[in-house]
């Protein structure tokens, strides 16, 4: 009988040992216009080559939505596919080009190496999302495009010759919330219906709590409140350069972000020395989590087998070792 409270007892703590190591994730997720790059990416050349001035373009794209009930993003799209007719072919490669041209934020490119790092001094993977209302092929594109797990943005269907004709995917500042869900629940393709399947919480590939979100403006209300709520951390920034800093005021007073900063991603900036304590903050109550779910796995298996809890509780050991 001893020997088989043994065996029970080891099988049980090799279940939790084992589920103590599994991968700790920090997700960073970014809006990409104003937050990682100064200026709207179609303003950077695209808007130019249609032979129209940007806010004539994005004066005509506003009144396009609002005469014809049209979601905003919708009208922009169809104006760059209806404004380069006769003038060049909209694919995925020119798309791209267009994206190579994207001025970034001071530190933005040297930005990712540097967090991963100090992920790492914590024990955490880290990982980085795009959730931006943006084009994907043009974000793709950028010097930074292959930094990042899943780039969700605004996407053409392409015909045989690969020419864009239609909307394929349309990011509005009402649906990013949706990829918070697919990034918690690691169901990353836009099309996996497990983004609404029942998940413990201790199921989740990447809890609220260990979510990162960046982004600038109004439009990004609905993510930052989001992960604000669920125990995340959001963070405003702003251009350095203007240091008009309306739009962080309004998101700390309605609570929508935690912290603010100016878009400077450089090594000794503000923003990375906030970055440097949320992970550290981050990586300490990813080690308490874990060990709460193994006192959780142990208590329930005790009590779900009947067991004494006399001289049953295994030492504390380090979740992360």
């Amino acid at each position: 009988m001893a020997n088989e409270t043994s065996k029970r007892e080891n099988t049980r703590e090799r279940a939790l040992v084992k589920k103590s190591k599994k991968e700790n994730i920090l997700a960073f997720c970014y809006d990409f216009d104003k937050t990682l790059s100064p200026e709207d990416m179609q303003a950077q050349g695209y808007i130019q080559r249609l032979g129209e001035d940007v806010n004539a373009f994005w004066k005509k794209s506003n009144e396009l939505a609002t005469k014809n009930g049209m979601d905003p993003n919708l009208a922009y799209m169809f104006m760059m596919l209806d404004g380069a007719r006769d003038k060049f072919y909209v694919n995925k490669n020119e798309l791209r080009e267009f994206g190579s041209r994207v001025k970034l934020y001071n530190g933005v490119e040297t930005w990712f190496d540097r967090v991963n790092e100090e992920g790492r001094k914590y024990g955490l993977t880290v990982e980085h999302y795009i959730i931006s209302s943006g084009i994907k092929d043009m974000i793709e594109g950028t010097a930074i495009g292959k930094q990042f797990k899943a780039i969700y943005a605004n996407t053409f269907y392409y015909n045989k010759g690969g020419s864009a004709v239609w909307p394929a995917m349309v990011i509005n500042f009402t649906n990013k919330t949706q990829f918070l869900f697919r990034i918690e629940k690691g169901a990353l393709d836009v099309n996996d219906p497990n983004v609404n399947t029942y998940y413990k919480s201790s199921e989740m590939r990447i809890p609220f709590s260990n979510i990162i979100y960046i982004g600038d403006s109004a439009t990004d209300i609905p993510c930052m409140k989001l992960v604000n709520s669920f125990g995340g951390h959001a963070i405003g920034v702003f251009d350095p350069h203007r240091n008009d800093r309306s739009q962080v005021y309004k998101l700390i007073r309605d609570h929508r972000i935690r912290y603010f900063a100016p878009a400077d991603y450089s090594e000794k900036s503000h923003l990375f020395s906030i970055t440097k304590d949320i992970i550290a903050y981050i990586g300490a109550g990813t080690k308490l989590r874990r060990l709460t779910e193994r006192f959780e796995e142990e208590s329930e298996h005790a009590l779900e087998c009947d067991q004494s809890p006399v001289g049953q509780h295994m030492n504390y050991k380090d979740p992360d070792k």
